[in-house]
Parts: structure tokens; sequence; C-alpha cells
């Protein structure tokens, strides 16, 4: 039997304009293997999570510069486990001051990722969670 490609939803979520390092992360996991899904700029948190549900994804990443982190991470986390995907990892990166990292975190928040961290690094966490926690789901 194939090995189950991880499928990931990179989003941006709210009024960040810039779009790089969402893109840069996109390819690197694309070139990592994974499935990916890139939502473009500019996108509510009720549109990732019906995009996260309709594409069936193992990993949701959240790609944040606008400083609305502790706002658009929860608002995602709700969303998700309204519509049953409490069990997806929600994850990504930006501008978070280590403090909210904790909070952020300590609400069941993934491990997130700030400038210069390498995508190896973030394929890298993705890879090992999905292996703990999804790769014995058939394809």
């Amino acid at each position: 039997m194939a090995e189950r490609k991880i499928r990931v939803l990179v989003a941006k979520p709210g009024l960040d304009g810039h779009d790089r390092g969402a893109k840069v992360i996109a390819a690197s996991l694309r070139d990592a293997g994974m499935e990916v899904i890139y939502t473009g700029l500019h996108q509510t948190p009720e549109k990732i999570a019906a995009t996260a549900l309709q594409e069936d994804v193992d990993v949701v990443a959240l790609s944040i510069l606008s400083g609305a982190h502790m706002t658009l991470f929860p608002r995602v986390q709700d969303l998700l486990k309204e519509n049953g995907m409490d069990d997806v990892l929600i994850t990504g990166g930006g501008i978070i001051p280590p403090e909210d990292v904790e909070e952020l975190q300590s609400r069941g928040i993934g491990r997130l990722f700030g400038p210069g961290t390498s995508t190896g690094e973030a394929a890298a966490y993705i890879r090992e969670w999905f292996e703990t926690n999804r790769a014995d789901e058939e394809a």
C-alpha cells in the first residue's frame, strides 16, 4: 500500500498583505512530499475552516504577520472543533512574541515558527506529528 501524503492547508488569515513566507513554506512542504493547498491572501477564519473541511487536511498552517495571532489562531481552532476537526494540527508562523506563543500552545496550538526558521525544520515537525498522530490512517 502506498504511503498516504500529508495534506497541509497553508493560509493567510486577516488583513496582512505579505505572503512571501507563506509561499516559501508552501513550496518547501510540497518539495518535502506533502500535498499543499494554499488559500492566498486575506482569508477569514471561516473560509479557512471551510477549506480545511472540504480538503480533508491533516494540518492547517497559518502565516500571520499582522499582530492578530491571539484572535485568529483561536478562532480557526474553534471553527475546526465545531466541524469535528479537533484532531487537525494547527501550526504556523510569523512575528509572534514568546509569551503569546506560550499562551497559544497552552490552548493546543502546535509549534509556531518565527523568522529565520529553516523550512526543513517546519517540514520535519509536521512529518513527526503526522507519524505520531495520523500515519496509521488509510490513504
